[in-house]
């Protein structure tokens, strides 16, 4: 058998930004680190996002690791893994990068580090490792092996954006017996659509009945489109989602699905329609600055220069409340929440540290966090508390994720099928008939 080719992995900023145990993730393959890597983490490890506690996370690791030993010379990662260096960028011969390309940027001394690595170890198979598109088109523009970091990545991604099932012929007195009833043995009915959890329509020619499975009881039962803080479901999968949001034994909830399908709307009225089950409601969405400039230009304070990025979220309370008249109880019972605190409104960066016990969490454009971050906000949860991701898979506003790497993708991908989990895809536009020809036709 032929010894397979000695490989070494050399990573940029965004890759270590994106999983800080990334340089573990390699198997007996060797792991190189730029030096203006080093240099770019530096400038994120000061903040309070989730970037700035990977950077600061991978620069702890590097010091612990490298102990009493220089960076500049091959150091063991471990047990049944390969070893790391820290390269630098000044380029010994060959092609340049800075030449082609321009000089200053750090890209281009990333490939340079990588080119030059590629010259001194002539037996390896030198790959640069980024989770920037464009480095990975100019790397390879001038033959540099380039490629994604792959770990976290959905593979096949219809998985995740299939809806619910409609399964055809299901005996009439089975469907009568669901309504009369309001739960049925499963007995078979569902066959290999049988999912924890699973949201279903049963159908008999014209008769139907929505339905979910139960795997604790391996029974079918019935779904209603329920009324919540005066918000009615429109259509089947906004009855599924209601459903999946009021039931308390579901902890985990992913709400997928296109602009103006209720994804945020029916989170926030559900939270409401429970909230004397807890202590607090919390609405948060990833802060996802403009043209990705840092928010600290904006002028005022923390809570001035997040207001703009909540304004969505404020939008739903307001239309819940316009529900009501001013004088109405429900109406003041919500003013009474903001002023009090037990519900709140934030950018996702403001809650991490806590520990979220008896809390209603609902996390929006949950698209534009990374499997760690997502990883991370959950294993915040406490007794009694339920946590609620919305976002559209295809609607993603970083520069270094796509609908495969995301965190909304990988927790469906992951989770599907657990008891303490369900997912809902909304796909029918309820905002207005202008919302849905723009996301039909534009």
């Amino acid at each position: 058998m032929a010894k397979r080719a000695k490989k070494i992995y050399v990573l940029d900023t965004s890759v270590l930004l994106f999983d800080h145990n990334a340089i573990k993730n390699f198997e007996e393959n060797d792991v190189a680190i730029p030096i203006t890597c080093l240099e770019e983490l530096d400038r994120f490890k000061v903040g309070n996002e989730m970037k700035n506690f990977e950077a600061r996370e991978v620069i702890r690791f590097l010091d612990k690791l490298s102990g009493n030993y220089g960076l500049n010379s091959w150091i063991p990662l471990g047990p049944k893994k390969g070893k790391l260096r820290i390269i630098m960028s000044n380029l010994l011969t060959g092609t340049d990068a800075e030449e082609i390309y321009g000089k200053g940027k750090n890209d281009h001394k990333i490939i340079n580090a990588a080119l030059t690595l590629a010259h001194s170890e002539k037996f390896a198979k030198v790959v640069l490792v980024t989770k920037d598109i464009n480095l990975r088109l100019k790397a390879k523009a001038i033959g540099l092996p380039s490629e994604d970091y792959e770990t976290g990545k959905v593979k096949n991604v219809k998985n995740v954006s299939t809806g619910f099932p409609v399964i055809e012929g299901i005996a009439a007195t089975t469907i009568s017996e669901l309504y009369r009833k309001g739960r049925i043995e499963e007995a078979s009915l569902l066959g290999n659509h049988k999912i924890a959890n699973g949201y279903y329509i049963l159908k008999n020619g014209s008769d139907s009945v929505l339905a979910r499975y139960n795997e604790t009881l391996n029974t079918i039962e019935r779904v209603e489109k329920t009324y919540v803080y005066n918000i009615k479901p429109r259509n089947a999968e906004q009855a599924f989602a209601v459903n999946a949001l009021m039931n308390d034994e579901i902890k985990l909830v992913a709400l997928q699905g296109v602009a103006g399908t209720g994804k945020t709307l029916l989170a926030l009225a559900s939270a409401l329609e429970q909230k004397n089950k807890y202590n607090q409601i919390i609405l948060a969405r990833p802060v996802i600055p403009l043209s990705n400039r840092e928010i600290g230009f904006l002028p005022g304070s923390a809570e001035d220069k997040i207001s703009p990025y909540m304004q969505p979220l404020w939008d739903n309370l307001t239309y819940i409340k316009s529900q009501f008249r001013a004088t109405e109880r429900k109406s003041k019972v919500l003013d009474d929440m903001e002023e009090n605190g037990k519900l709140s409104i934030t950018a996702l960066a403001f809650i991490r540290g806590r520990s979220l016990s008896n809390v209603m969490f609902i996390i929006d454009e949950a698209q534009n966090l990374t499997p760690h971050e997502v990883k991370t906000i959950i294993t915040r949860a406490g007794e009694g508390t339920k946590v609620v991701f919305t976002g559209d898979i295809n609607q993603i506003d970083t520069p270094y994720m796509d609908e495969q790497s995301n965190g909304l993708t990988y927790l469906i991908d992951r989770l599907k099928g657990h008891p303490l989990f369900a997912h809902i895809r909304l796909e029918k536009g309820e905002r207005s008939a202008l919302a849905n020809l723009a996301n039909e036709l534009l």
